[in-house]
């Protein structure tokens, strides 16, 4: 092989190295990225559980509280 080849073989061997570090590097930044996804996403449902919770409550107490509207209607009827 002469010399020639090789410093190109070189370049290319180089390039390919680079780009197997700079590969790396991005797919440990979309790993972080998709755990701190990951954790607003359980925060978010965590949330909407709560918020489930409070309305189902809500719910409930408004209807105790036309059930008694409804028993005063009919006590006074």
């Amino acid at each position: 092989m002469s010399v020639e080849k090789m410093e190109k073989l070189e370049i290319r061997v180089r390039k390919l190295l680079d780009l197997v570090v700079e590969l790396k590097q991005d797919k440990s930044h979309l790993e972080q990225e998709l755990d701190s996804t990951r954790e607003r996403l359980a925060k978010q449902e965590d949330m909407s559980e709560g918020w489930e919770d409070e309305r189902s409550t809500i719910r409930s107490k408004i209807e105790k509280v036309l059930d008694e509207l409804e028993f005063l209607d009919r006590s006074n009827e």
